[in-house]
């Protein structure tokens, strides 16, 4: 084979070995997984039953010192409880099925969000500016022992993927709710562990799954999570219900 040639065969070769790798890269991108939105098919909303007024009759010149005791719910928090079916499908781009697999048990998280749009290829943990972001839109007070940011004051969870972004176990500010009306100890086994993150703009809640395991008041669940609220607006804030079940 002539020099000339033998460059003519390497350079195609070359371009071959190029256009291959722009091609895996690109199908790379195109299939990144993600988490994707759900549907809420029932909900009933409740609140609790006002505390009756306690009384006291003191005789007239008497002077009295009284120590008070209330519980008193929280307006600048709501709460969701529930369970969450679904299939696992391999679908096309126009949603038809080529095959699905139901679930015997599930795994996962459901993700919530004020955003409609998450960028989920940016995220990461939240740190304290996205936190006190998210605190000071919602008009809490970031040092109040209410605020997200003292709410959600530890560090302890079980590692997870959002897609295909590892989230490194006990490395993103997290809490978990109770369980039989009683806080559980921080670690990484305890039910129920909810995770902040960040897309870099907005905060999401990552919520672990549970499979039908007892809740807060001994009924069973899939998930529990709490959420702030701006107490000050007539309209509630709207969240977003994201899923990823496997």
């Amino acid at each position: 084979m002539s020099k000339e040639k033998l460059e003519r065969t390497t350079t195609h070769k070359i371009m071959v070995i190029f256009v291959l790798a722009l091609a895996l890269l690109l199908s790379t991108t195109l299939i990144f997984a993600a988490p994707s939105g759900i549907t809420i098919t029932s909900n009933s909303t409740e609140q609790p039953v006002e505390t009756a007024a306690s009384s006291l009759t003191t005789a007239g010149g008497t002077f009295t010192t009284l120590t008070l005791n209330g519980t008193f719910q929280n307006p600048r928090w709501k709460a969701y409880v529930g369970n969450i079916s679904g299939i696992l499908t391999l679908d096309d781009s126009a949603g038809y099925s080529i095959y699905d697999w139901n679930l015997i048990s599930i795994s996962g998280e459901v993700y919530v969000s004020r955003n409609a749009s998450v960028t989920w290829s940016n995220i990461n943990c939240s740190n304290v500016a996205n936190i006190t972001s998210e605190d000071r839109f919602l008009n809490i007070n970031s040092s109040s022992a209410d605020s997200i940011n003292k709410t959600f004051n530890t560090s302890v969870h079980r590692g997870f993927y959002v897609g295909t972004k590892q989230i490194i176990n006990s490395s993103c500010r997290s809490v978990a709710t109770y369980l039989n009306d009683t806080r559980q100890s921080a670690n990484e086994n305890a039910k129920f562990q909810e995770v902040t993150l960040s897309d870099s703009v907005n905060l999401v809640y990552a919520i672990l799954l549970e499979d039908n395991v007892l809740g807060y008041d001994n009924s069973r669940y899939d998930f529990q999570l709490i959420v702030p609220e701006d107490e000050t607006k007539v309209t509630p804030t709207t969240y977003y219900f994201y899923a990823e079940i496997s």
